[in-house]
């Protein structure tokens, strides 16, 4: 799901840039009135898993790439979007510069899809539906579904630039994360019932 440069026209990168810092402002205002001690070592362990699971990457058609993403995880245990904001921004960033895994004139782009949209339809979608299908298949329907609409949105964003017809990208992207987004909602339903068995306290919904 990694943007390279020069897959989105420069004037959509700069609208991403400002839309993704206004985001990332309003994540480390969320961080600094709801991070302590308790909470502080579980986000960097979850940013250094994420960074590795998105080391896998699967080729999609016209020059994108499929894997997992993370942010539902995040944002469902902390009870928050920024939270997955803050620390899909971090690992991307890293990945960015350091292994060049997405580009940099891309970055706004990668931020809003993977962290923006994966937060907040991961954790939306989640406190939508836990009282009307219950709170683990709500885990496992939300992952897949902020797994699936990021790729979705970066079809559009590249479509908007003219990288590929939308219809072409809307196809592959959906298909591939549509399958990958399975993994994904397994993964954070597995990781969070395993944090409510062993370490209840780590959810925030429990406190």
């Amino acid at each position: 799901m990694h943007i390279p440069d020069g897959f989105i026209s420069i004037p959509l990168c700069a609208i991403l840039y400002i839309i993704a810092i206004v985001c990332i402002y309003l994540s480390l205002k969320w961080s600094r009135d709801n991070l302590d001690e308790k909470y502080i070592p579980l986000l960097a362990v979850l940013a250094a898993g994420i960074f590795a699971i998105q080391s896998f990457n699967l080729p999609v058609p016209f020059g994108s790439s499929g894997h997992l993403l993370g942010a539902a995880l995040v944002a469902i245990i902390f009870c928050s979007p920024y939270a997955a904001i803050l620390v899909l921004t971090v690992v991307l960033i890293l990945q960015a510069i350091f292994f060049g895994d997405g580009g940099i004139t891309a970055l706004g782009a990668n931020i809003i899809n993977m962290g923006v949209v994966g937060g907040f339809v991961g954790y939306y979608g989640f406190n939508a539906l836990k009282d009307s299908i219950g709170k683990y298949p709500a885990i496992f329907a939300s992952a897949w579904a902020a797994c699936f609409i990021a790729a979705l949105v970066a079809a559009i964003e590249m479509a908007l630039s003219g990288t590929f017809p939308l219809s072409l990208g809307i196809y592959w992207m959906g298909l591939f994360h549509a399958m990958i987004g399975v993994i994904e909602a397994i993964i954070t339903t597995v990781i969070i019932a395993g944090l409510e068995k062993v370490r209840p306290d780590l959810l925030a919904w429990n406190n």
